[in-house]
């Protein structure tokens, strides 16, 4: 393949990887408004698997989709995952109730799951040398982060200018065409279908007649369906702890949790266990023996809990203490992902000169410090702060990106590149999962609380009210107005602990960073 060729091949899978990262941020930004719309924030834990979900498939996905590329090819891969996400966009846009969104984001996340490891692969198949493949491989690293840091800017500028019930009114649209093109936030799911589309034309007449090395492997199905009995099993328990108990079933819910974290505890213990006997495992043991590799899984779990924190807390806080609109969080969220965008692109300049311990510390504690500086929030604060500390746990986050895959790399060797990236990005993203699963649970549980003490009698709302507002009947504006305020002070005291914890999770992936080798290196990717 041509120098041409081969940059025009690496811009088309960039384009999937940018909407990889597009579509997390997208949706976080849409996230409250599709809550509103589909359910209420007393369902928040059932609303969580719009994102947790497209998260734990996305997980089991990504090796199976390496290990299908290698056996039928990345053009096929790519082409099928493609038009698996444009599929699940359409059905995500269409969906009327909170299980059909779920379910959609489920099948969104098949294709979605697949795009980044297989433009890996094909990066590091087309650009020979390290040199040249550390800097494609940086491209796709960098062009997700992109996606994230454009998806608060189209999030907010969809929810903002696209309100087509006027056209429905006149076009006479009726029934179940206009429940699937009325509302704001589903155009936020039909933006991909045409960037999905083009690249699929980009896609198909780039990669006609390119046909890179192919091997004969097994999937490890096995594997795969108990890592994700285990994970699933893992999330769900979390999310279940201390909700109220489930109707119709006879155990309560802590108990349910309990029970959930052995299935999940046995089920992974199952999965190495098959992994220790096939030469194409889903997770081999084996890899973790190497004190650089299992330090850089580690860093990147950990670290992508603070960065599912940092992302739906600061949402949560613009959303419900500022009460800001789409402009607000434009402005929080892209200030995140921007500096993510950033300091993962700086991370391989910063780690010529520091190498890799400083270099992932020095991102670590600048996140630390933003979540601490941030746990002070209150409904004072206002948005220029809010995008200053979210901007420098974004930059934070991002130095730690390439320093956690050339750990990987350096302990596995070069031969190993695509199990070492793929596994610290499936880290990250369990670390995310587990945040958002973790701060559904702490949050769904106040807020179940402190809705039981406003309507615990029908008098009860009056004491959180002022004293001259409390002859007034609970649906008044002004007792309305008086309850929300009272409400944003109470979140607000909510995300200092959900904040703090945060904090003392990255803190304690200082230790594993510390076991990454001082020596300056090359990067090795984006993961």
């Amino acid at each position: 393949m041509g120098r041409g060729s081969a940059l025009v091949l690496l811009a088309v899978m960039s384009i999937g990887a940018f909407l990889s990262g597009l579509e997390l941020m997208i949706t976080a930004v849409a996230l409250p408004a599709i809550v509103v719309d589909l359910a209420d924030w007393t369902q928040l834990r059932s609303a969580s698997w719009i994102i947790n979900g497209y998260l734990l498939v996305s997980i089991v996905v990504m090796p199976l989709a390496g290990q299908l590329a290698d056996r039928y090819g990345i053009r096929r891969v790519f082409l099928w995952a493609l038009v698996v996400f444009i599929a699940g966009s359409i059905l995500a846009g269409r969906s009327t109730t909170l299980a059909e969104l779920i379910a959609a984001r489920l099948f969104q996340a098949v294709g979605g799951g697949a795009l980044v490891p297989v433009a890996t692969a094909a990066a590091s198949h087309v650009f020979q040398g390290d040199g040249a493949r550390a800097r494609s491989l940086g491209v796709v690293g960098a062009l997700t982060f992109l996606g994230m840091a454009a998806g608060p800017f189209a999030g907010a500028w969809i929810l903002q200018s696209i309100h087509p019930v006027a056209a429905l009114d006149a076009l006479h649209v009726t029934g179940g065409l206009r429940d699937a093109l009325a509302d704001a936030w589903r155009y936020v799911f039909y933006l991909n279908v045409p960037i999905g589309l083009a690249t699929l034309a980009l896609g198909w007449a780039a990669t006609t007649g390119w046909s890179p090395p192919r091997r004969a492997t097994r999937l490890d199905l096995a594997g795969a369906a108990f890592v994700s009995v285990g994970l699933a099993a893992l999330l769900v328990g979390i999310t279940l702890a201390g909700s109220e108990p489930i109707q119709g079933l006879p155990i309560d819910s802590p108990v349910l949790a309990a029970a959930l974290g052995a299935v999940a505890a046995l089920s992974l213990a199952v999965a190495l266990w098959i992994g220790r006997r096939r030469d194409d495992p889903f997770i081999d043991p084996a890899w973790f023996r190497a004190p650089g590799f299992s330090s850089a899984a580690i860093v990147s779990l950990l670290t992508g809990y603070g960065f599912a924190t940092a992302i739906i807390g600061g949402a949560v806080f613009v959303d419900r203490v500022l009460y800001g609109g789409p402009d607000v969080q434009r402005v929080a969220l892209g200030s995140l992902a921007a500096a993510t965008a950033v300091g993962a692109m700086a991370s391989g300049l910063v780690l010529r000169a520091l190498g890799l311990r400083l270099t992932t510390v020095a991102g670590l504690v600048a996140a630390i410090a933003a979540l601490v500086r941030m746990a002070g929030w209150t409904p004072d604060t206002g948005i220029g702060e809010v995008a200053l500390w979210l901007a420098l746990f974004g930059l934070g986050f991002g130095l730690t990106v390439t320093p956690r895959s050339a750990a990987a790399v350096a302990a596995l060797g070069e031969r190993a590149y695509g199990i070492a990236s793929a596994t610290v990005t499936v880290a990250r993203e369990i670390g995310m999962a587990i945040g958002l699963a973790t701060l559904t649970a702490f949050g769904s549980t106040i807020i179940d609380r402190l809705w039981a003490q406003v309507t615990a009698t029908p008098d009860a709302y009056q004491a959180y009210i002022p004293e001259a507002l409390r002859n007034r009947p609970f649906d008044d504006g002004l007792v309305v107005a008086a309850l929300e305020q009272w409400a944003s002070g109470e979140a607000a005291r909510i995300l200092v602990g959900v904040f703090l914890v945060a904090a003392a999770v990255m803190a304690v992936a200082l230790v594993p960073a510390l076991r990454f080798a001082g020596a300056r290196s090359e990067p090795a990717g984006s993961a």
